[in-house]
């Protein structure tokens, strides 16, 4: 899906990932893949923008409550979900899919957001209208009904059970929302304070201790353009790539993920699909390939 963004060619992400060896990455580790294959998606030159602060509404919607139905139905068969995109707008059905098995479970729901942007705007914020700077306000209750009812009609997300690592691009409202909810977060000026083992350190044990069901949503953009050109909204001063994997291999070795998407892998920005390579080394570090 590339409908939450401007910039075109993320919904070509899924491909990339795959062309990328992602699934024989996993595999190499001990695990069983099974592709679902790809939510239907309908391409923006056959639909109409009805409403600028809210684009694409109804079809972005459409497919996140797919999406939320197969993530939900994985879980239900005591299976992990892995969820490739695509612009970040797809979160809206990853965590409504999460949040209603977890509803069923008697699970506490925990995110870690890990992206350059907080994607915490409402239609009255968000300078673009684009739906992928809106999917936590979505899984918090805030925003268009279209989008916080994907998945059924009950907040999916405590605010407070949301750790944001990697933010450089926030919106003036967006800051606001951040402050008022309580969510927690660490901008990169955070992480050159502290270092990102120290971050890491506090956030997993911040949400150990209010969750039992950890969902991990990485935004390839959190990683500097520098190393990861080929994403839908690039923002210098990101994470390097040692401090990416350090992320992915902390959470491995906490052994508290339980399910995980990958966004914004834009295959036309990038050479040679290092991109998405890179992507695919990530998460085989969250599932515990390691150096020794």
């Amino acid at each position: 899906m590339d409908l939450g963004a401007d910039r075109r060619g993320v919904d070509m992400g899924p491909s990339a990932l795959r062309i990328a060896g992602i699934d024989d990455r996993i595999a190499a580790l001990g695990y069983t893949i099974v592709d679902e294959g790809d939510i239907s998606v309908e391409v923006p030159e056959v639909l109409k923008i009805a409403d600028p602060h809210l684009k694409y509404l109804p079809e972005i919607a459409r497919a996140c409550e797919k999406l939320s139905r197969k993530v939900r139905s994985v879980l239900r068969d005591g299976s992990f979900p892995l969820v490739l995109g695509g612009d970040h707008s797809m979160a809206i059905g990853t965590i409504a899919g999460v949040a209603g098995w977890c509803r069923e479970a008697k699970r506490r729901l925990g995110v870690l957001w890990i992206d350059a942007h907080s994607d915490i705007n409402i239609p009255g914020t968000s300078p673009s209208g684009n739906i992928h700077g809106m999917p936590v306000a979505a899984s918090i209750g805030l925003g268009a009904p279209e989008l916080t009812g994907v998945g059924g009609r009950f907040q999916k997300l405590d605010p407070t059970n949301i750790v944001m690592i990697g933010l450089r691009s926030v919106d003036s409202g967006e800051r606001h929302l951040i402050r008022e909810r309580g969510i927690r977060t660490y901008t990169m000026t955070d992480i050159d304070r502290l270092g990102m083992h120290t971050v890491m350190q506090e956030s997993l044990h911040y949400l150990s201790e209010r969750c039992d069901h950890l969902h991990v949503s990485f935004d390839l953009d959190s990683v500097d353009p520098s190393i990861a050109t080929g994403v839908g909204t690039p923002v210098p001063g990101g994470l390097t790539y040692r401090e990416a994997h350090l992320v992915m291999e902390m959470i491995a070795e906490a052994g508290v993920l339980g399910s995980l998407e990958v966004a914004e892998v834009n295959p036309i920005l990038d050479t040679m699909n290092y991109s998405a390579q890179l992507a695919s080394d990530l998460v085989a570090s969250a599932f515990g390939k390691n150096i020794l």
